[in-house]
């Protein structure tokens, strides 16, 4: 009797607000990964409220992964038999039996495919607004291969009907003809069409992708709670006067240093504060400094611009709940992480100076609903009525689905620069960010993860690996001894 593998809700909950992929990984894909797969995808869906989608999403992505299978077995064949797969006439030998031979003894061959590290890994996850399916095995895909791929894809747009593909004769000796065939099809169904699929290679694997737009709706109605939220919470009042006043003096280019100094100083409870900041671990400073004109000397105007909006931030959302207490103690991980991450590996002095901010506040997004009034709540939820917009969109974004563009919207609101909107709006998805501003999103991307990944929330093949080899780290044995050592410092400095 095979083994049911229980199904972890709580851990694709945390996937989709967090933005994380929810990945699976398997050798053979047995038939119990098969079910436990449908059984992911169905409560992955519920939770974004496309389950209506379900049957279609099952069928292509158990498609996909059955293709990628056979391709790892068509490796280990080729190979077993002494036959170049890229060599035409081999192709066409090996082919001739492959379906036959395999299936006959496809025992041998998946314990070859496992003996060798042939995988399949189907990915699951949301982010900026599209639920992306994704199937990878680790074998590079032929150009021959690739032809009959794309074949088929072009062989399918004339089909209306699944009726309409089957009276063709399909050469499915590769398991890419009618199944392909048949999930352009379930695309078709879904409102979508084949450019929603693609297969491509890189040199390392093959990676079969399905992007899945949110529905126009579902769209809609995040984007309009998102603004309605940061246009209405009247809990969160305009940025500090007293600190807008010292910025305006900042960005002024004829404004003195002593000047900006004796305009805070002028601040008894701000300088205490600043000093407090100032003399923490973070500045690793060679001596305490007692007064604000040292302070502005040794940290300078970018240090100090960056800190007042740390410092005004916090000040406004508080930490007046358990809650808030454990959000802002990840903040201040992330923010000292990226720090170490930039101030080791990247050696750019204007990253240095302007990755603790972005660190601190880059889950503001996330203490935002802490701060929402009832009124606020009853008021959304009329117009979500009125809107015919399904409870469970609210329920998601009040959990914490898209808090990073709700804090960036605040962000704004607060007339934040540019780099710390960005930071905030993409640290879940540095790869969407502008390109000016990527170096930064990815570090405090990577940070995030780490924090994640130490606390059990995140595995190491649900970090982005560009991301990780831009920082040198090809392994998770690399990736552990880094993070330790990181923690190690905290502890210290905390």
């Amino acid at each position: 009797m095979q083994k049911k593998i229980e199904i972890d809700k709580l851990k694709i909950k945390k996937a989709i607000l967090s933005g994380l992929p929810l990945t699976i990984t398997t050798f053979t894909l047995p038939r119990e990964i098969e079910v436990y797969l449908e059984e992911a995808i169905s409560v992955f869906l519920e939770l974004a409220g496309q389950k209506k989608l379900k049957d279609y999403i099952v069928y292509c992505v158990l498609e996909l992964a059955a293709n990628a299978k056979k391709a790892n077995t068509k490796r280990v064949y080729f190979n077993e038999r002494g036959l170049d797969l890229t060599n035409s006439k081999d192709y066409m030998e090996g082919m001739a039996s492959f379906k036959e031979t395999t299936l006959n003894n496809i025992s041998h061959y998946l314990q070859l495919q496992k003996e060798k590290g042939l995988y399949i890994r189907i990915i699951l996850q949301i982010k900026e607004n599209i639920i992306f399916f994704e199937i990878r095995n680790n074998v590079t895909i032929t150009r021959t291969e690739l032809i009959r791929i794309h074949d088929r894809l072009v062989r399918s747009r004339k089909y209306t009907t699944l009726e309409d593909a089957l009276t063709q004769i399909l050469d499915d000796s590769e398991g890419a003809g009618l199944g392909l065939v048949i999930l352009v099809l379930m695309l078709k169904k879904m409102g979508l069409d084949e450019d929603c699929f693609d297969i491509r290679s890189t040199d390392k694997e093959t990676i079969a992708r399905i992007s899945l737009p949110l529905d126009q709706i579902q769209l809609e109605s995040i984007s309009l709670l998102s603004n309605l939220i940061a246009d209405n919470i009247k809990s969160l009042p305009q940025f500090p006067e007293n600190i807008l006043e010292v910025q305006r003096l900042i960005n002024d280019e004829e404004a003195e240093m002593s000047e900006i100094a004796k305009r805070m100083s002028m601040d008894p409870a701000l300088t205490a504060d600043l000093l407090r900041l100032v003399n923490s671990a973070h500045y690793m400073l060679p001596k305490k400094v007692d007064n604000i004109f040292d302070t502005v000397k040794i940290i300078g105007i970018r240090g100090i611009k960056n800190i007042l909006y740390s410092y005004g931030t916090q000040k406004i959302l508080g930490a007046d709940s358990e809650e808030k207490k454990k959000l802002w103690e990840h903040c201040n991980k992330t923010a000292f992480y990226a720090y170490s991450l930039a101030r080791n590996f990247k050696h750019d002095k204007n990253l240095i100076d302007d990755i603790f901010v972005c660190g601190i506040l880059h889950d503001m997004g996330k203490i935002i609903f802490s701060n929402v009034h009832p009124e606020l709540l009853d008021k959304i939820k009329i117009i979500c009525q009125e809107k015919n917009i399904p409870a469970s969109t609210f329920e998601n974004l009040s959990a914490g689905l898209n808090h990073a563009e709700i804090g960036a919207l605040i962000a704004e609101k607060w007339l934040f620069p540019e780099n710390l909107i960005m930071a905030i709006r993409y640290h879940h998805s540095p790869s969407s960010a502008p390109k000016e501003y990527y170096k930064l999103v990815e570090c405090i991307y990577l940070a995030n993860m780490f924090c994640e990944y130490e606390n059990g929330a995140a595995k190491y093949d649900q970090f982005d690996f560009t991301a990780l080899e831009n920082y040198g780290i090809t392994s998770e044995k690399q990736l552990e001894n880094l993070i330790s050592r990181f923690s190690v410092d905290f502890k210290k400095k905390s």
